[in-house]
């Protein structure tokens, strides 16, 4: 049995650059990745091939999902892979905007990469296999904290250099099924400029430049977001308001929030106690 970690993935910072050519939205996005909060992707090769749901969320996930295409890619760029039965046990809200299913395609990549060793040393790209499945897919394969750039599938650089203590907060409310494109339409129409600086690597000297440097940049989603989730601002509203908050925002399209503070367990335990009906995890950004 191989198991991996489908770890919640956080837009600290999430600035669009334009629409380009083809349709997509040049990004520009400091990535990072939950301590402890995920689903877990569990591969065992000695079973036939197939995908099975089990956890607290795993009723949310209906018809054909990016965990069994990341299987089926897979296999289909290599006949001979060994693959087998996968497991996702399901313990991040669905479209929550922390990359749950992204992250689970992700996982199940580095699973099959385990399962093959000889297969990981010889030439198939698994970062193109992640693309095919979504641009957030090659981020969560790589499963580290990063700069991402393009239409979020390109290394820019080193993400965090120093981790964050946080909360991770959900409305658990309805979402429309199209909320990200619905998002993204909101947006005016920008062309992007391919000779515009989109800056280079980052260096952060110490935890509170690293910190200016999210509040600078923000979530340039949000205002859409909102409009088509309006819950947005309440979990907002009721971050900003936490003691000891530091910083407050929008996760990618949302509806999950994070708020980076002092004390997340203490901050956790009052969200949960003043909104039981919300989603809300204590983690460590890194």
């Amino acid at each position: 049995m191989i198991t991996e970690r489908a770890r919640a993935k956080v837009n600290l910072t999430l600035e669009i650059l334009g629409r380009r050519g083809d349709g997509y939205h040049q990004v520009r996005s400091l990535i990072a990745f939950a301590r402890d909060v995920y689903d877990r992707v569990s591969l065992d090769p000695s079973r036939p091939v197939g995908v099975e749901m089990a956890g607290p969320f795993a009723s949310a996930i209906a018809g054909p999902n990016i965990v069994e295409a990341a299987l089926q890619a897979g296999c289909a760029d290599q006949p001979d892979l060994r693959a087998g039965h996968i497991t996702i046990e399901k313990n991040l809200p669905v479209a929550a905007g922390v990359g749950g299913g992204s992250a689970n395609a992700g996982a199940v990549l580095r699973a099959l990469v385990r399962a093959n060793p000889d297969i990981a040393d010889g030439g198939l790209d698994w970062h193109q296999v992640a693309l095919r499945l979504g641009a957030d897919v090659p981020v969560c394969f790589d499963n580290r904290s990063s700069l991402r750039g393009g239409i979020g599938e390109r290394l820019d650089g080193p993400g965090l250099a120093f981790p964050l203590s946080a909360v991770l907060v959900n409305p658990m409310q309805a979402v429309p099924v199209d909320k990200t494109a619905q998002v993204f339409k909101l947006l005016a129409a920008t062309p992007f400029d391919p000779e515009c600086v989109t800056g280079g690597p980052l260096s952060f000297a110490t935890a509170d430049e690293q910190l200016d440097y999210i509040a600078a940049r923000g979530n340039d989603l949000e205002a859409a977001a909102k409009m088509v989730a309006p819950q947005i601002e309440d979990v907002l509203e009721a971050l900003r308001g936490l003691r000891g908050v530091k910083y407050a925002a929008l996760s990618g399209a949302g509806p999950t929030c994070f708020a980076i503070v002092g004390d997340a367990a203490a901050a956790a335990q009052q969200l949960g106690a003043e909104h039981p009906d919300w989603w809300v995890a204590a983690t460590v950004l890194e």
